[in-house]
């Protein structure tokens, strides 16, 4: 049969050779180099995944890990081993942690529901110590049965060291298991689904907003977590429901903060929307099907927080009290994402980006604070104390920029020092990785 007969006759078996020649081509790439994103998107109902690049490459979680801590706390509420008014005491330990942070000193006692919405909004550090420690006992034995809980939950990559993602070379999950995580904090946890997408916190006259963009900015956004090192780069689980459908997406290594909430939200934009040429991109079947990769997290520490940013991310980030930790470079507006895979056959079948955020708008804070469960009067009287006023930001070089711990909230200051230089060395980790050793890449998860 001549050649020309046959590119007559079978046009779409050429097509569809062609896609996956350049799937092939986008994985080869992807694996390359560990600079390129992971992402995931998938059905939260049933577990389908839409969309998967790099989604079961090791990765270090960051704060993103928070969604562990808090899987685990609620679980102990859900077996009432506590309640959401028991108190915690805040431990020198948890103290000790690098920001961000509220601060407490030692021997400050917190209700669960009070530390939970602190970490979730504030992504505390301290915090997330606190509710290990009286979960768990202490953050080995804590982290000892997040790590047993995420292999039974199906996220077979997944290894805890600590509660809140600081760093440490033990401390890693996939795109594919915070994905299976989101899914089983809202399949098993729908209650207390109000804990993901607090809009803002308020303790005493100050007011925090979650640090997930996505939360009143992209329509139907419902959850759920930040996270930053300098060796993860900017990580988001997102989650967003439209017509009955929620959807979870999943971006890990962004160059911005910016960028990843842009990247989120065109992920659940391409999930919502009928595309007619869908059925032209390969199936992934269900996100516990994926078959996890061998390799080593891709450290971006150089890339997120080396010489050639224009400007240290986390020094960006502590310009203000009330700025994102997560912050970085461009931070104001939806970026493009510099830091992409190269374009492919099947990213041509996609929409073009465009802008998908709303600008912020007000929010009502949920009041937080220290000590018992307090009436509805009382949480009433502190949710009319004036809010503080703003503190001005300042551009351009800062010595000893205030991270937002920098203010003391119960009258105890916290120490200039708290702010690394890139290059500074992190306070050693509660549990050694199997290693042995653990890797320097900032001080701060958020």
């Amino acid at each position: 049969m001549h050649i020309n007969s046959v590119f007559r006759r079978r046009p779409l078996g050429f097509l569809l050779t062609a896609l996956a020649l350049g799937a092939a081509l986008a994985t080869l790439v992807s694996l390359r180099a560990a600079s390129a994103m992971a992402l995931i998107l998938v059905d939260a109902d049933s577990g389908k995944v839409i969309r998967a690049d790099n989604a079961t490459y090791p990765w270090y979680p960051a704060s993103t890990t928070k969604l562990m801590t808090l899987y685990m706390t609620l679980s102990a509420i859900r077996d009432q081993r506590i309640t959401p008014d028991t108190l915690f005491t805040v431990s020198a330990n948890a103290n000790g942690q690098s920001p961000t942070k509220m601060g407490f000193p030692a021997g400050t006692q917190v209700t669960v529901d009070n530390a939970i919405k602190m970490m979730m909004v504030k992504s505390a550090n301290d915090m997330a110590v606190v509710l290990a420690e009286g979960v768990g006992g202490s953050v080995e034995t804590f982290a000892a049965q997040m790590t047993e809980t995420a292999h039974r939950l199906g996220m077979t990559e997944s290894n805890f060291v600590n509660p809140n993602g600081l760093p440490d070379d033990g401390q890693i999950v996939s795109a594919r298991d915070l994905a299976i995580l989101a899914r089983a904090l809202i399949r098993e946890f729908p209650q207390y689904n109000s804990y993901w997408h607090v809009p803002a916190i308020k303790y005493g006259r100050r007011v925090v907003r979650n640090y997930n963009p996505l939360l009143g900015r992209y329509a139907g956004a419902d959850g759920m977590k930040t996270g930053f090192i300098c060796s993860s780069g900017f990580n988001l689980v997102a989650t967003a429901t439209r017509d009955n459908r929620q959807l979870i997406a999943v971006v890990l290594g962004a160059p911005t903060s910016a960028s990843r909430a842009q990247k989120a939200a065109e992920l659940l934009e391409s999930g919502f929307a009928r595309n007619p040429l869908a059925w032209l991109l390969p199936a992934f079947g269900n996100v516990n099907a994926l078959t996890p990769i061998e390799a080593a997290p891709p450290d971006l520490k150089d890339d997120m927080c080396g010489p050639r940013r224009k400007r240290h991310a986390l020094e960006a980030a502590a310009m203000s009290d009330s700025a994102d930790p997560d912050a970085g470079e461009g931070s104001d507006g939806a970026s493009a994402d510099t830091n992409s895979q190269k374009p492919n056959l099947l990213s041509a079948l996609r929409a073009p980006p465009k802008n998908l955020l709303s600008e912020p708008g007000p929010v009502t804070p949920v009041v937080v604070y220290t000590g018992p469960t307090r009436t509805a009067e009382q949480i009433a009287a502190l949710a009319a104390l004036p809010e503080a006023a703003e503190p001005s930001k300042k551009k351009g070089k800062h010595k000893g920029a205030a991270t937002a711990e920098a203010k003391p909230i119960e009258g105890k200051p916290e120490a200039k020092k708290e702010i690394k230089k890139d290059g500074a060395k992190a306070k050693p980790a509660q549990h050694k990785p199997p290693s042995g050793k653990t890797t320097d890449r900032t001080t701060t998860a958020q």
